[in-house]
């Protein structure tokens, strides 16, 4: 199958979320269904070193670990993390696979909540290479290492982990369907030694270094979707110094029921920053996503 680049790339943001509950096998599923062209897993390490997709390493907001008796004790508490909770580093992978996922945000529908395990991200990549096969088309994957600084320090490695695991599935070649990002620098920076693939330092609040600083270590930037527009709703030139920079810029994260007060409709965001130049969005709904970039391709024709 050949490996096509739609533009611009839709991204589902830990799955689809907006729909069912977050970083899940079938919530990834829906996401390919939906016309992702990547899926996102955020991933985090167990006690026994085996990476799980969790958008963070405390367990309390997205699973049922609060149900599970038998880990009542095993509630602790950690430096940067406000108040008690249970991590994932505490738990063999055999243990957090008796747990079950739950939607992050009270807002939305909890129909699904202890319906599905968390997964592996060996499982995550076997999903979007399956789907992609049954869909026709590439189904990428686009990785986070969350919080590599403190998981170094407890002596995980993420390069290796996720390196190995995008070998054994034949995806480490420059080519492969996948974009491996981080907010943090020296995860990228060793990552810039180790392997081809492309590489996306995520920006929440202006950095002080410039584009080309950041070409040095990455090939795009994912900003928080703010940072790319003035007060007055024009384009600031971030977009157009990263791709200067010979940089991609995928932002986040795109929800269509949490729209910025600009915004009527979730299209209308979609169409606004697809004209700013964007190469990619991060959404809860790739369906939205989906709709408006089809939309477009029939207005260009």
């Amino acid at each position: 199958m050949a490996h096509t680049t739609p533009s611009p790339l839709i991204i589902a943001h830990r799955g689809a979320p907006g729909y069912l509950p977050e970083h899940t096998l079938t919530g990834y599923r829906l996401g390919a269904t939906l016309g992702a062209d990547y899926i996102e897993p955020d991933l985090v390490f167990t006690k026994d070193g085996r990476l799980v997709a969790r958008h963070d390493h405390y367990l309390s907001t997205t699973t049922d670990i609060a149900d599970h008796p038998e880990f009542a004790t095993r509630k602790t508490e950690k430096p940067g993390h406000d108040g008690a909770d249970w991590f994932t580093e505490d738990f063999t992978l055999a243990e957090i696979k008796t747990l079950r996922a739950r939607q992050a945000m009270e807002f939305r529908s909890h129909a699904a909540d202890s319906m599905f395990e968390i997964p592996t991200f060996d499982e995550v990549i076997a999903l979007a290479q399956s789907e992609g096969k049954k869909l026709g088309r590439t189904i990428g994957i686009y990785p986070e290492t969350k919080s590599p600084d403190y998981f170094a320090s407890l002596g995980y490695d993420y390069a290796t982990v996720v390196l190995g695991a995008l070998e054994r599935a034949g995806w480490n070649e420059k080519d492969a369907p996948v974009f491996i990002q981080s907010f943090e620098i020296p995860i990228l920076k060793d990552l810039r030694t180790k392997t081809q693939l492309p590489l996306i330092y995520l920006l929440e609040s202006k950095s002080d270094l410039t584009m080309p600083d950041i070409a040095a270590f990455a090939d795009g930037i994912g900003p928080y979707k703010k940072l790319l527009v003035n007060t007055d709703g024009q384009s600031n030139g971030l977009i157009e110094d990263a791709h200067a920079a010979g940089l991609k810029v995928h932002p986040w994260t795109f929800r269509a029921d949490q729209l910025p007060d600009a915004f009527q409709t979730a299209h209308a965001e979609f169409e606004f920053f697809f004209k700013l130049g964007v190469d990619g969005v991060f959404t809860d709904f790739p369906d939205t996503a989906y709709a408006a970039r089809l939309a477009g391709a029939a207005i260009q024709l």
